[in-house]
């Protein structure tokens, strides 16, 4: 027994290990979600930043940029290096603990199943006619407010965050885990976690959260362009306008005010036919937001459903893809 678990210890590290802990936490996310009862690891990188900022923004703009850039460091290097150092831990405690630590830990890193529920939720609650719990619902899950929104523009809403999110919670985390396992895929939803808490261009932030914006877009642009490919051949596999899509995200991609998030939008957009982007009202300030596809169609719940569908087949896909490559490097390298 010591020397299968020895075995298993050493096997840990080993590349093909590192392929099916990725495949089963995946799949464990699909299948499970993000649990209330179990405590989130973004909780904490998130709890983390909240205590910083508090205590740390203010004073002249050089000095808040530094100290941003200092938040920066400090929150994806502890990300990276707890996450190593538990798996490392407990993978000496017994090989089987560290297993299940990383399987548990990678899995937290992905958003698929959550992010689907919240869309599906808003989805039931519009088609029963419940406009005003749909409302409050997409508040949850979007910055603009919702309270005068009509069903169209709920439904924009909730569109819009799943094709945004197809990346940030589902391909960019693969990425990473791709190359560097739980603790790089870690380190991608602390510099994620810092793009969405103070990565916001107010007044409060614009020099704070100026270091986590960038890297959030830095971190964010290979796996933004690769997913919006996958996202044509999604839509081609599920009946839809692949041609459209690809013509959208050509012509409209580059027009949203995030170098990365317009590559998804774009994409679901055209293979939808429709058109999102738009007005959106922030504390009660109107902004305008570029517009992304044509509308063929008017928005109506349905549409929901219809991404979610899109981001689950772009998932897989690029789950495939990526273990599919992983393992022919390692036999080249081999």
């Amino acid at each position: 027994m010591i020397a299968l678990w020895q075995g298993l210890s050493s096997a840990f590290n080993a590349p093909f290990i590192s392929i099916w802990l990725i495949f089963w936490a995946f799949v464990l996310d699909r299948v499970l979600g993000d649990p209330k009862r179990i405590p989130h690891p973004v909780v904490f990188i998130g709890l983390f930043i909240a205590w910083f900022e508090g205590a740390a923004n203010r004073g002249s703009s050089v000095r808040r940029k530094l100290e941003g850039i200092l938040l920066v460091i400090v929150t994806v290097v502890g990300a990276y290096g707890l996450t190593w150092v538990i798996l490392r831990l407990l993978t000496r405690l017994n090989p089987w603990l560290g297993l299940l630590g990383s399987l548990w830990l990678l899995a937290t890193t992905f958003a698929s199943t959550s992010l689907a529920k919240a869309g599906q939720e808003i989805y039931h609650l519009l088609v029963s006619g419940d406009l005003v719990a749909a409302r409050r619902k997409l508040s949850w899950i979007v910055g603009r407010d919702t309270i005068h929104l009509d069903t169209a523009e709920v439904t924009r809403g909730a569109v819009e965050t799943v094709a945004e999110n197809i990346v940030d919670g589902v391909t960019a985390p693969l990425f990473y885990a791709l190359f560097g396992g739980a603790p790089l895929a870690m380190a991608y939803k602390a510099v994620n976690t810092l793009d969405s808490m103070v990565g916001y261009k107010s007044e409060r932030y614009l020099q704070f959260g100026w270091a986590g914006a960038r890297l959030d877009d830095v971190a964010n642009y290979i796996p933004a362009r690769l997913t919006a490919l996958l996202l044509l051949l999604a839509a081609k596999l599920q009946g839809l306008d692949w041609h459209l899509a690809w013509q959208t995200l050509r012509r409209d991609a580059s027009h949203h005010p995030s170098p990365n998030s317009g590559y998804s939008e774009s994409a679901v957009a055209g293979a939808l036919g429709v058109r999102l982007g738009g007005w959106n009202s922030y504390g009660g300030v109107k902004s305008l937001r570029a517009y992304m596809g044509e509308a063929k169609q008017e928005l109506v719940p349905g549409h929901i459903l219809a991404a979610i569908e899109l981001m689950f087949k772009t998932g897989w896909l690029f789950l495939a893809g990526g273990l599919v490559l992983k393992i022919m490097a390692i036999v080249w390298l081999r």
